[in-house]
């Protein structure tokens, strides 16, 4: 059992033992102030209505009762109006270490999966473009959150929902046939609101390499159909080189051909949540929390955006999903109520909070001191590609996870290639080529490094111990940020971490200490580096051996 698991089994023995109800549940939490001690609890204020008694009472009661030893703490105090403090024997904290090394890779995930699936939507780019950066912005944060919950036990299902029909992808095909004929030689002519940039010219030309018989792009069929097959292949490019990929690809299309949109409508329709107005099909989603009631079949026939959705949503429920995240930019914040009204409209027990959404603020690119806007290839954007091409996959993935997802995110460009303690990236990245130095220069098998006979006392100094609680609080924090969906804790996390085996690399020596010493000092390496490479695993980042 871990140290702060003897501690509130030994709080909760203590409390009974003075009268407290038998589903007594302490809370303990480190104290904001390392120097108050390694754990807290205000279980004496939580049982002062209970035991009418005051708090301080009731606290120093509390610590009387406590078998210290057995909760290996080494001291109790009282603080304020009844907060408990409590300072871990050295020995006790240290030998913790042994589940790490112990857990290995394993470390940090939880041991009781509960195998319930979920399934978590992102990027979902409409392939009229190159992924921008909010897109990869987008594709690193569901990529963490997926192994988040992965780590807390959920069988996740990546899934990329894309459009591959409507008026954007009849613009690509009129933009992909302008340069067509500008090739052939007429004048170019781009549709208002088509698509610029020189990827389309690159589609158009083979486009012409593979059907020479349609030179001016007559066939906008088999135009679109191609410029659609050389934009989804290119995205699923550079998902590859960033290090995302997915278990499902779910076309808009689909949809329609399978009847699930107009079966959508018609199970609407009956629900009594419809009405007519201006020859246009209404949903009543005012029922149902939203502003304004929306329309669902425009007076041309044609469907808006959210009935789609709304059946989309409809088919994860009935895939098995009774969770799903959906993870997308700070635009589709309308979305939100106007998806989740209408499943609740159909009656069909979809609950209220169904799909959760993670939204996003999009992403600013400096270089130089000034913003970068226009990439030439995509002609009006900054590409996620070009943003590998400059600093490298490890670096775009953490500066687009280090930050809360509804955040603005600034991407500093000089700061990400920078080979400094101010860059976070390749300040984690040295810590863990740090601890790897010591195995290489000591001649060190770092597998043959266990926890047997191990004087644990010996990692007593204070960058010791706080390292150590960092190490041990890995599990913890995994499992808070799978539940709060936000992986930007995690990459705080190995920040923070990583300024700790900074500190105590350079106060500790590990090599030529007496032997007792060595050892103890070897499996907290051996520890650190273990965390450090599970915490940048989880965020898809190296961990190199060497900087």
């Amino acid at each position: 059992m871990s140290a702060d698991g003897q501690l509130r089994a030994e709080l909760i023995r203590a409390a009974r033992a003075l009268g407290a109800p038998d589903d007594v549940q302490p809370v303990i939490e480190r104290p904001r102030d390392p120097s108050h001690g390694d754990w807290a609890t205000n279980l004496a204020m939580t049982l002062a209505k209970p035991l009418k008694k005051k708090p301080a009472d009731i606290a120093q009661a509390l610590i009387a009762e406590l078998r210290l030893a057995d909760a290996g703490v080494a001291e109790a105090t009282v603080a304020g109006p009844g907060f408990i403090n409590f300072r871990i024997a050295s020995a006790s904290l240290a030998s913790q270490l042994a589940t790490i090394l112990e857990r290995g890779a394993e470390f940090g995930r939880t041991a009781t999966p509960h195998e319930a699936p979920v399934v978590v939507e992102f990027v979902s780019a409409n392939p009229t473009g190159p992924l921008h950066v909010g897109h990869g912005r987008q594709a690193a944060l569901g990529d963490a959150i997926s192994a988040l919950l992965g780590h807390a036990g959920w069988n996740v299902s990546r899934e990329f929902y894309y459009n591959d029909g409507g008026v954007q992808i009849h613009t690509l095909a009129v933009s992909v046939q302008a340069r067509l004929c500008e090739l052939a030689g007429a004048a170019l002519v781009i549709p208002e609101g088509g698509y610029h940039g020189e990827y389309i010219v690159e589609i158009a030309k083979s486009y012409a390499a593979e059907h020479p018989d349609d030179a001016l792009g007559g066939n906008l069929d088999a135009v679109r159909i191609h410029a659609v097959n050389a934009l989804r292949t290119e995205q699923d490019l550079d998902l590859k080189t960033f290090g995302v990929t997915f278990d499902t690809y779910y076309l808009e299309s689909s949809l329609y051909t399978d009847g699930k949109v107009d079966k959508t409508v018609v199970a609407l329709n009956n629900a009594g949540h419809t009405f007519e107005q201006d020859g246009a099909l209404w949903l009543r989603t005012t029922d149902f929390g939203d502003d304004k009631d929306r329309v669902m079949r425009k007076s041309d026939g044609t469907y808006t955006y959210f009935v789609p959705d709304v059946a989309y949503h409809v088919t994860k429920w009935d895939r098995g999903f009774e969770r799903a995240i959906n993870v997308q930019g700070a635009d589709h914040h309308g979305t939100v109520t106007r998806v989740r009204a209408g499943l609740q409209a159909l009656e069909i027990g979809i609950p209220k909070g169904y799909p959760e959404y993670v939204l996003h603020q999009m992403v600013t690119v400096m270089k130089g001191g000034e913003e970068v806007k226009i990439s030439k290839r995509a002609g009006s954007y900054v590409t996620v590609r070009d943003l590998i091409d400059e600093v490298g996959r490890d670096a775009v993935r953490y500066f687009f996870l280090m930050r809360k997802g509804d955040s603005q995110l600034v991407f500093d460009v000089d700061l990400a290639r920078s080979q400094s303690e101010e860059n976070p990236v390749y300040y984690i990245q040295m810590a863990h080529a740090r601890l790897t130095g010591i195995f290489r220069v000591g001649e060190i098998d770092v597998v043959g490094v266990s926890a047997n006979r191990v004087q644990w006392e010996c990692l007593a100094e204070p960058e010791e111990r706080e390292l150590i609680k960092a190490l041990l609080d890995w599990p913890r924090l995994v499992q808070g940020s799978a539940e709060a969906l936000e992986p930007h804790r995690v990459a705080n996390y190995l920040l923070e971490t990583a300024r700790l085996v900074h500190t105590w690399y350079h106060k500790c020596h590990v090599l030529n200490e007496p032997e007792h010493i060595m050892r103890a000092r070897l499996v907290l390496a051996k520890a650190s580096r273990i965390v450090l490479q599970n915490g940048l695993a989880l965020l898809g980042i190296s961990a190199p051996d060497r900087m």
